[in-house]
């Protein structure tokens, strides 16, 4: 699958909000999270992980 695959399969599956207010920011998020399965959430830190595992990789040695 090409990038611009992945990219059209992504934004089909993107739950958007604009807040208004950090009030509302916050309490969207909750909700969003909360809707999801204990599996969604478990795989979207897993997913986290090795997105942040790779900016580390490629970094250039400090």
């Amino acid at each position: 699958m090409g990038l611009e695959e992945r990219a059209r399969k992504r934004r089909r599956r993107m739950k958007v909000h604009r807040a208004r207010s950090f009030d509302d920011a916050e309490r969207w998020d909750l909700e969003y999270w909360q809707s999801l399965t204990p599996a969604e959430r478990l795989a979207a830190l897993v997913a986290i992980h090795r997105d942040v595992e790779k900016v580390r990789r490629d970094r250039p040695p400090e």
